[in-house]
């Protein structure tokens, strides 16, 4: 049964987590006879990190070692709520993030719509309201004049102090931000944008953040050039065996255009495409080519790497990050930067941005996925959809699909190319996010891979398994769309926790991979049957 945790105590001193995941209590998953047990931290992390909200940790806060350390990290927390309250020290959303804190009506709307909170069998302190709550009574207490004057008539019974600053911290990263709990709102509150201020204010004010965001992941892409780490060096390297892989796979000679001043786009992949999945860098080059788009990869740092983690966690990361790749595609004189298959990079420069660009640094910017499905439409391609006669269903990713309003272009390809595609329920702007959202993909410390695979992941496996029910046993091979780098690594991640890959053969892969398989000028098979990647 799910525990009912009063917000009271919330701020209770203890060593004890408020919750305990257990499998009979998380949302059954038709098909799946048996998954992997629930595991305990190691004493080791428990006693020297904050493990007490549920068991995991995302961050792993360190415990305060005195009274000094728990007063600091309170004051430091509340002036950050302060100045994130305010427009001069939160110019992006202050507007939306305080109308989010003063006029929720408690009606349950979000708790129906998160997938997180009904995956974990309605464990209350997932509920987005939930969380946003504690912020709330906090904020009425210190920023209100009903909270100064009343008192707890106002904000109820709560005491601000360490342990309930670093739970809430730890809370904001059992959200994935995807925003289905905006969406249902009569009122428009947005609960996923609080989670993500309270990541903002633990970012910039206390230094907190998990170390695959900021430490692996911005810090280092503006460092070197990549949050993989990749260095220009070392890109040009990778462009040179992409070429070779495709000539190898597809017997085409594609030469990957880099650095080409004046051409008309600038793609900008997610680095771990390059790395991971080169199969659809690889895909774009051989469309682009075949479609006689101008268009150019860069070699700079920043340049050949489209991921923006501050779009998560904190918005000077996000402008650093973003002003960069507008200041790389100005010197290249290209027309319009287009972002590949990634879905928080196309919401964090093609939506997010256009908070932080000025006329001077303003420059066209868009999604790959309506180029592709142009070049579809258009017959640019000689396409054959047998050769996708395997089941095929798609995930949207929720900053592709609901943040940027990308719906239609990915079916229009799909239902042209994939003969046996069927959609999951429900789909478009009312998905389910992977599981990896806000973060989750990357995000391995502690044992947080745990709670996200068996939480945050749940929902989508569950679509993924009712979606193949018909062929779910028959030995087929089966291709789940994710036309996201993010949605991949997590999709990845869940396959193996749950071998679905051995059970059932499912496997993953991007949109373009499709449309290069349906090519009648590439005679072998561009996705491959026989092995999960």
């Amino acid at each position: 049964m799910s525990k009912i945790v009063d917000p009271k105590e919330f701020s209770r001193e203890s060593r004890e987590p408020l919750i305990k995941i257990k499998l009979e209590d998380l949302l059954k998953l038709e098909g799946l006879k048996e998954e992997p047990p629930i595991k305990d931290p190691p004493a080791a992390w428990t006693q020297r990190y904050d493990f007490t909200l549920d068991g995991h940790a995302a961050v792993g806060i360190p415990i305060p070692k005195n009274e000094e350390e728990k007063r600091v990290l309170v004051e430091k927390f509340l002036k950050g709520l302060e100045k994130d309250l305010s427009y001069e020290g939160n110019w992006t959303f202050a507007q939306q993030f305080k109308l989010s804190l003063d006029y929720c009506v408690k009606c349950g709307a979000c708790e129906e719509a998160c997938p997180i909170y009904t995956a974990s069998g309605k464990q209350n302190i997932y509920s987005p309201l939930y969380r946003s709550e504690i912020l709330r009574r906090v904020y009425r207490k210190h920023f209100t004049t009903a909270g100064k004057l009343f008192g707890t008539l106002v904000t109820g019974d709560i005491d601000e102090n360490w342990q309930l600053i670093t739970r809430l911290i730890e809370l904001s990263y059992r959200c994935n931000i995807c925003r289905r709990c905006a969406q249902v709102c009569p009122i428009g509150i947005d609960n996923g944008l609080i989670a993500r201020e309270i990541r903002k204010i633990a970012s910039q004010e206390l230094g907190i953040a998990p170390k695959e965001l900021h430490e692996k992941g911005t810090v280092l892409q503006l460092k070197v050039g990549s949050t993989t780490g990749m260095n220009p060096e070392g890109f040009k390297k990778i462009v040179k065996m992409m070429e070779e892989d495709i000539e190898s796979k597809t017997g085409l000679r594609i030469k990957i255009p880099v650095d080409e001043k004046g051409a008309d786009i600038l793609l900008i992949h997610n680095a771990g495409e390059f790395l991971s999945w080169p199969e659809n860098p690889e895909a774009y080059a051989i469309i682009f080519e075949k479609a006689g788009l101008s268009w150019t990869l860069s070699s700079e740092p920043v340049g050949y790497d489209s991921v923006n983690y501050g779009v998560w966690y904190d918005d000077i990361q996000l402008a650093r990050i973003a002003k960069k790749h507008v200041e790389i595609a100005h010197k290249l004189g290209v027309k319009r930067i287009v972002v590949g298959e990634c879905g928080h990079a196309t919401k964090a420069l093609v939506v997010t941005a256009e908070r932080l660009l000025t006329k001077e640094n303003y420059i066209p910017r868009e999604s790959v996925i309506p180029i592709l499905a142009e070049i579809v439409d258009k017959g640019k391609l000689d396409l054959d959809p047998l050769k996708n006669d395997f089941p095929v269903t798609l995930h949207d990713p929720c900053n592709i699909v609901r943040l940027s309003g990308i719906v239609e272009p990915q079916r229009k390809i799909l239902k042209k190319i994939a003969p046996r595609f069927r959609e999951m329920e429900p789909h478009g702007v009312c998905n389910y996010c992977c599981g990896g959202g806000s973060g989750f993909a990357i995000i391995h410390s502690y044992n947080f891979d745990q709670w996200k695979n068996k939480v945050a992941s749940r929902m989508k496996v569950k679509q993924i398994l009712d979606a193949f029910r018909q062929e779910l046993n028959d030995g087929s091979f089966k291709y789940v769309c994710a036309p996201c780098s993010n949605c991949k690594g997590e999709i990845r991640d869940f396959i193996s926790h749950y071998k679905l890959w051995d059970k059932f053969r499912i496997n993953y892969g991007g949109l373009a991979e499709l449309v290069v398989n349906a090519m009648n000028e590439v005679k072998n098979p561009f996705i491959q049957k026989d092995e999960f990647h």
